[in-house]
């Protein structure tokens, strides 16, 4: 039913950017919500940004805050994630996030390594 399909990983140095992008299927706009969640080793999955159907902001974690900017394309049903002056400690894995009917959809996840 749902697919997420996530790309754009890699390493890179600090101060630098890169760009996740999601590819969703169904469409983004039947979503309740969608988002980017991150992952580091013997961390818990904490959020990065999301977006609920309902509202008209897009909400960022304080630590992602003026450095990350999540982009919904309607036609193209994708969610990016646009990461600029990125620090070692944004390295984890990444996952793209939707909520719909009640339940919870993951991607499989693409690694960020950030470098000192």
């Amino acid at each position: 039913q749902v697919q997420l399909v996530e790309s754009g990983g890699g390493l890179v140095q600090a101060g630098g950017s890169l760009r996740l992008s999601c590819a969703a299927s169904p469409r983004i706009f039947a979503f309740n919500r969608v988002g980017w969640y991150r992952q580091s080793p013997g961390q818990q999955r904490e959020l990065v940004a999301t977006h609920a159907k309902s509202s008209i902001d897009t909400s960022y974690a304080d630590a992602v805050k003026g450095r990350f900017t999540m982009f919904r394309d309607y036609s193209k049903s994708t969610i990016d994630l646009q990461m600029d002056n990125l620090k070692p400690e944004d390295t984890a894995a990444y996952y793209c996030h939707v909520f719909w009917y009640g339940k919870d959809y993951w991607g499989q996840g693409t690694q960020v390594t950030v470098s000192s």
